[in-house]
């Protein structure tokens, strides 16, 4: 992309009476109504923040096996610090001839600059929304939007972060799809791998409470799609086959008198209606073609992958049943114990209209991948991480779908259609694992790579293991400087045929975390133009959520 695409994000705040008054208020407020006897879950131990960023760290110990070739490019794990509320925060491995180097960058939204100006936090945040403290929130948030206060111009857009040569991380500034983008955008965009297109989505309180959108190979964002759906709900993610866009009106709805009436959290679960699934034409102008089917009702926070087949779309997904947002704040330790995540086939049938379902896992399954090269096209193989809780992975698994599930199973274990399980060990907790392939050859011919934190030593490490055995011995564990806390998502960019400093793509949105999901992206020198390059080892895309 040209430089001068780039927009400079240059917030201006006032530091004036009104912003002292709000602040006196807000003092008030939550000294009268924060319940400060509420454990602290994410806020201790390994969820806790990390103080500073930490500039590049080269030459890293490689304390196990070697750094496969293949691997030349830049891991990275992008999310809030800490964890849900906290500002964006990369945690990134460069990997070189076999040699690593770590480093850690704040992503410098405006939200950042405007609260370092401050010298505090004044955003709304997640953790905020629930009660009636919630709502005084959202009024003081719209009172230093109103007076001032807070600068909200630069509220969507895209944060561009370029990777230098040394692996160290450096904010651009934003990009807006020249002013075409105003609405959320989801953190989980698909890219066909073969036509370079991205199709995306946002959410909205507020009709059309759902869009969707096709960014063409050279970057251009096509006219919204509105779809009509009857009340503002969470929609995490979604799915593309080759003809088809899959959208998931589920029963997680926004709902602010509950939040205030019940001391919720703003999004609750009603587990009286049904999980609806809109199949649209992915080239669709408007919705008119969208086919809708009902299944039993259940919340979905992550897809792995959809297909066609016959009459067929084929939906695999990780199916949460009862969910209560509620345990994400931590307060109640029962909840994230009895958090239950299972791998399920979906199907909707184009021609009877019927939709059916079948269980693939027992619980707790979560943060699939696959080889991104078969997105939207029919796989094979599927890693997710095990669960204990809502919090912490405790291994990697890897699903074989041409196999059968084994029935009446209530653990994980191989056997079945799971072909292999990478277990951390005692007191030893991992992160979303990225596959990433060798040079071309069988679907599960490559690696998988994700950050370790070991709470017996306090140290954090870089896994590398073979995806195709999932053998227990890794193929590389480097040691980092400093622990790497608990996220969410993580991606590689790869080095191969990257001609100039990768650049990544960072897109705000009305979720509550900081995720990413790959996106072959390189770059059009000749157009100047954002290109989604058909390869699959190219540059990637970061999502970057925020309510």
């Amino acid at each position: 992309m040209a430089e001068n695409c780039i927009v400079s994000v240059n917030p201006k705040p006032s530091k004036g009476l009104s912003s002292k008054l709000l602040d006196l208020v807000e003092r008030v407020v939550v000294k009268l109504m924060h319940d400060a006897s509420l454990p602290l879950h994410y806020l201790s131990g390994n969820f806790a923040p990390v103080r500073d960023e930490t500039p590049p760290v080269k030459d890293l110990p490689v304390v196990h096996g070697f750094l496969p070739e293949c691997l030349n490019g830049e891991f990275v794990r992008v999310g809030p610090n800490p964890k849900f509320d906290g500002d964006g925060m990369i945690h990134a491995v460069r990997i070189k001839d076999g040699k690593a180097t770590y480093v850690s960058r704040y992503v410098k939204t405006s939200r950042l600059k405007q609260e370092e100006f401050f010298g505090a936090p004044k955003f709304m945040k997640i953790g905020d929304l629930k009660g009636l403290l919630g709502l005084l929130m959202v009024y003081l948030q719209q009172l230093r939007t109103k007076l001032k206060v807070l600068d909200v111009s630069y509220g969507h857009g895209t944060d561009v972060v370029k990777v230098l040569e040394d692996g160290d991380l450096q904010t651009l500034g934003m990009m807006d799809y020249d002013k075409r983008l105003t609405h959320s955008f989801t953190a989980h965009p698909k890219v066909d791998p073969t036509t370079g297109e991205m199709f995306t989505f946002g959410y909205s309180q507020t009709p059309p409470y759902l869009t969707y959108r096709v960014i063409s190979e050279d970057g251009f964002m096509h006219d919204p799609v509105p779809i009509t759906i009857s009340e503002p709900i969470m929609m995490h993610d979604f799915a593309i086959t080759e003809t088809y866009a899959i959208f998931m009106d589920l029963p997680m709805h926004f709902r602010p008198k509950e939040m205030v009436k019940e001391k919720k959290m703003v999004y609750s679960f009603d587990p009286t209606k049904k999980a609806r699934f809109g199949v649209l034409p992915r080239y669709a102008k408007d919705e008119l073609m969208i086919r809708w089917f009902e299944l039993p009702n259940c919340f979905i926070f992550h897809n792995a992958n959809a297909w066609e087949e016959e009459d067929e779309v084929v939906l695999i997904t990780c199916r949460l049943e009862n969910p209560d947002l509620d345990m994400v704040g931590g307060d109640a330790k029962e909840k994230l114990e009895n958090f239950s995540n299972e791998l399920y086939e979906m199907r909707f049938n184009m021609k009877t209209g019927s939709a059916s379902q079948k269980k693939l896992s027992p619980s707790a399954v979560d943060f699939p991948r696959i080889n991104e090269c078969y997105t939207g096209k029919k796989q094979r193989y599927v890693y997710g991480t095990i669960l204990d809780s809502i919090a912490k992975v405790t291994g990697i698994i890897k699903f074989d779908l041409h196999a059968e599930a084994e029935t009446g199973k209530e653990i994980l274990e191989v056997g079945g259609n799971i072909k292999g399980i990478y277990e951390l060990g005692q007191g030893r907790y991992g992160s979303e694992a990225i596959y990433v392939p060798r040079e071309a050859g069988e679907e599960d011919d490559g690696y998988l790579i994700f950050f370790v934190h070991d709470e017996n030593t306090g140290k954090s490490c870089v896994n590398v293991i073979d995806a195709k055995t999932m053998s227990a011995e890794p193929v590389a564990v480097v040691e980092l400087p400093h622990r790497v806390p608990y996220g969410f998502h993580a991606f590689f960019v790869t080095e191969v045929l990257k001609p100039k400093p990768i650049i990544i793509y960072i897109f705000f949105t009305r979720d509550a975390t900081l995720t990413t999901r790959g996106s072959c992206l390189g770059r059009n020198n000749s157009r100047n133009k954002l290109l989604h390059k058909t390869s699959c080892v190219h540059n990637y895309i970061i999502c970057y959520m925020l309510l």
